[in-house]
Parts: structure tokens; sequence; C-alpha cells
């Protein structure tokens, strides 16, 4: 059963702790069309992250779009978002990921393939949902001139996706250490008292 379904099914039990039955949720649904351009629109057909959810019009500039072979598509605010689709779907395949070009100076940001995109990883521009930006530019001229007036590293789509896998490492990391020095701190409270 793929993990997806599993994720919709529900349990009904009794009160006596036994199952009644077990149904899958939204079964009344009819499944959605394969979007042969998920890239046109990519923002009214995915208004908000489906990994934190945030407005990707907001962050237009950063958003990503990933089709995967089975015809679904995610839209996500960031190459952070975009690992964790990566990740949680490694099986199904891609078919194409674009990326907000920054090189356009258009009000939205088009979308560009990400991975023919120059990334301007660690420059002073903000980063989305991450301290370390990863700008995507269409040409290597823009990613040069923003390199030259923000610093940082030119590197290509790979490149800024460790960069991105290993920012949430670290992340990962400095949760830890801050949930652990929190539960200390309760611990010699308590023990203070």
């Amino acid at each position: 059963m793929k993990r997806r379904e599993l994720l919709n099914r529900s349990l009904v039990v009794t009160g006596a702790g036994g199952f009644l039955s077990i149904g899958a949720m939204g079964q009344d649904e009819a499944p959605k069309p394969s979007d042969p351009e998920p890239q046109v629109n990519d923002i009214a057909k995915h208004p908000k992250c489906n990994y934190c959810g945030m407005d990707r019009k907001r962050f237009h500039h950063s958003r990503m779009l990933l089709a995967y072979l089975d015809g679904t598509a995610e839209g996500v605010c960031s190459i952070r978002c975009a690992a964790t689709s990566l990740t949680l779907n490694v099986g199904r395949g891609t078919k194409g990921i674009w990326v907000g070009d920054n090189a356009s100076t258009d009000e939205i940001k088009p979308l560009t393939a990400a991975e023919k995109a120059n990334y301007l990883i660690g420059s002073s521009l903000r980063g989305v949902m991450t301290r370390r930006s990863k700008v995507a530019y269409s040409t290597m001229e823009a990613a040069e001139a923003s390199k030259a007036a923000n610093g940082g590293e030119i590197g290509d789509f790979d490149k800024a996706l460790l960069a991105a896998y290993a920012d949430i490492a670290e992340a990962v990391a400095m949760s830890r250490k801050t949930r652990d020095e929190r539960i200390k701190r309760m611990q010699q409270k308590k023990q203070d008292q």
C-alpha cells in the first residue's frame, strides 16, 4: 500500500476497542487529472506551500514547483521545502522542477527550469526558510552581477540542493540542542525548588 494512501486511511474503533471498519477518507473525491503544464499559472494552482503553508505569491522569487512522473505537482515556497518534497517522494521521480527567476524584473518572477538555473548561495540576500540564501537566476550574467553586489558563491541546482540539505541538518541539530538545554533548565529548576 502506498505511503500516502496509508496516511489517508481512518480507523473507526468501537467502545470495546475492536475495529468496526477500515475505510479510506475522501473516496467520493474524483482523482485530479494530470496537468500537462503544471508550471503555467502555478501560483493560482498552488497558492500555499505544501509543507509550511507560506504564501507562494508573497515568496514568488523563491518559490518552486515540482512535477512528478505520476502526474502530480507540488508547489513550495523555497528550495528548503523542495528538499523536503524530494526526500519524501524520492521513489516517484520528477519530470520537471521550476524555480522563481530572479534575473527577471517582472513584478511576479516567472518560473525557470531549476536544473538549468544558476544559484547564488550564501550571499547577503535574505534566505527563505533558511539563514543561508539560495537565489536562482536563469542567466549566469545575472548571477554574477548579484554576486558582485551581494557576495556568495555561484553553483548549480545540485549544489544549491546539497546546501539546503546541509542547512536542514544544521537546523535539526540546533533544535535538538535547544530542546536538550531547555529540559536541563527545567530539571534544574525542579531540583532547586
